[in-house]
Formats: C-alpha cells, structure tokens, sequence
C-alpha cells in the first residue's frame, strides 16, 4: 500500500501562528493554572492579528505579547494587531460546572510502525524535517511516500541550496533507515527559495491538522489544538485518546489502535467511548473521561503548550505519549 504524510517546520507561516497562540497560552497559565484561553493568530506580509477570547487573572501585557510575536516570527518590524475578548458567559455556564467547554470528536492512534507508535509515512517525514531544520532553521516542508521499500521524497526549505538538501535527504535515511531506498527526490523543485514566512505568505492557527495529529492516515476530529486551553475536549480529549491508544496497544499487542471520543459542550461525560484494536472493539476502562479527570490524569494546567507546536503533538514525549 502506498501511504504519502507531510511535515512543515516550526518557521512555516501556520506553524509561527501556532506557536505564538501556544506561547501566549503558557503566559497565562504560567501565572493563573485556570486561565481559559482560546487565542487565535493569523499573519503574514508585515502584520500579525492576535483575536480570541481569554479570562484570567494573569497580567499578559500588548508589550508581552509583541515581544511574543516579534521573538517568534524573528522579525522586530512587524505590526501587531490585537483584538481579545473574555469568555462567552454562555460558553463559560457550562465549563463552570465542569463540562466540555465545547462539543467535538476526536481521534487517538497508536501503532507498532515505530517507537513513536506513529504511522511511518508521517515519522519519516517529521524526522526528516527536524534534521534538516537543524541546518537550515527557516521555512520549510518535508513530503515522504512510502511503496514498500521505495520512497519518493520532497524537502523543500527556505535558503537551502538543493545540493545540500539532497545530501542531507539521501545521509539521513542510508545512516537510520537503510531497508529503504530513495526512487525519487525532489528537494526544492520549483527552483531557488529565498523569501519564505510571513515575507511569502499568510499563516493561521490550526490549519496543519493532520501534521498536528498523525498525518492522513488517521481520521481527523477536526477541532484545532494550538492556543486552547484544555477545558476545551478538542485539544485536552485528543490528547487523552491518543493515551488510551498508546496504553491498549501495550496491553493487546498487535499492529494499531484507534480510539474515538466525543462530546458535548457543557456536560461532562463523553457522549461516544470506542477503542478499535487491530480490528476489535475493545471496552474501555479505568480512565476518568470528564474534562476535569483528563486534566489531573495528564497535568494539563501547566504551562507546556508552546512545545507542542512544533512539529506535531503525539509521540513527542508528553504525558499523552
């Protein structure tokens, strides 16, 4: 079977506005654990719009929030627009009581492919864009297609010359993954790459769901995760799934696990709990499915956001695994 996943690095337009909105998050729970935040970020060609809603009793400043910005997007000219609400009360009635504050499906996935427990295709082409990252800290895309043993492979990055790509490309998988042979590379086909970012291009938060999950393979909930506090089930609940998935597949063995949640806004117990092992429907227990348990069971109250916006949120080492 074929299977084809991508990767952007942490300098793409989107992933600079996921990781300003995660960034500001922190700010908040650094000092309040019980921020709730729903921060949004949209950039590109000289200005950032940050928009959202927040109620807490941290003290972020516009100053804080600039230097956010202009650290992140490593340029101190940009125009910061800022436009933050507090919670909807109609929003906040549910979450007081310890409900969902907002209503969504989402997916965990775990498989035996890797120590990452991450679809192939994807892994391969997140490792190789850390790598590459490395060398050439910019703007950036990474493509694998796996057809048994043959891989096709795209690497496209900001001011890199192609040669250098194509060394790095071809070093990476002979010295870590030689089972596999490369049948065609493609390292910045259209040409020279010198202007990339909000130089180039437009990024919004939460528009690489599937880099931010587990890559195509995998169905999507469809709830973005950067800049969400995690009283919101599509970011804390996907990270939960993703834990069940891990800890079944180490209790039934075999090739992958997927489990679905889901939920409404205001009520705190799932409407759907589903854990398909390699093919059976498995029960799920022992887990506290509220949003309150999720947050205890993963220690979701800390400032740990800005991290997971690079480069993916599963397999990188978090209490979700």
């Amino acid at each position: 079977m074929i299977r084809t996943a991508e990767c952007v690095s942490p300098m793409h337009p989107d992933k600079m506005c996921d990781r300003i909105s995660d960034t500001l998050l922190d700010l908040h729970l650094e000092q309040d654990p019980n921020s709730r935040c729903a921060i949004e970020t949209c950039g590109g060609l000289g200005e950032v719009y940050i928009t959202g809603e927040v109620t807490s009793n941290a003290i972020v400043t516009r100053e804080n929030i600039v230097k956010v910005v202009h650290d992140i997007t490593t340029d101190d000219s940009i125009n910061v627009i800022i436009n933050i609400n507090t919670q909807s009360p109609e929003i906040a009635q549910g979450v007081d009581i310890g409900g969902a504050g907002d209503q969504g499906i989402m997916i965990g996935y775990a498989c035996n492919e890797n120590d990452q427990k991450l679809p192939q295709e994807y892994f391969l082409a997140r490792e190789l864009n850390k790598l590459v990252f490395e060398f050439f800290p910019y703007d950036g895309k990474t493509q694998v297609t796996i057809d048994d043993l043959k891989l096709r492979i795209v690497c496209s990055f900001q001011n890199a010359p192609k040669h250098k790509l194509e060394e790095l490309c071809v070093l990476f998988f002979e010295e870590n993954y030689p089972m596999y042979s490369i049948e065609s590379l493609h390292c910045n086909p259209a040409g020279d790459w010198n202007t990339g970012g909000f130089t180039a291009d437009a990024g919004l938060t939460g528009r690489k769901l599937a880099v931010d999950n587990y890559g195509p393979r995998v169905p999507i909930g469809g709830g973005a995760f950067s800049g969400k506090d995690a009283t919101k089930v599509d970011r804390s609940a996907a990270y939960m799934a993703r834990r069940i998935a891990v800890d079944y597949l180490e209790l039934y063995g075999g090739h992958e696990c997927t489990v679905t949640l889901a939920y409404a806004i205001g009520h705190d117990q799932p409407l759907q709990v589903t854990a398909n092992c390699n093919g059976h429907i498995v029960p799920v227990e022992g887990y506290d499915l509220t949003p309150k348990g999720i947050i205890n069971f993963l220690e979701l109250r800390r400032p740990i956001y800005k991290d997971t916006a690079s480069f993916g949120h599963m397999g990188c080492g978090f209490t979700w695994k």
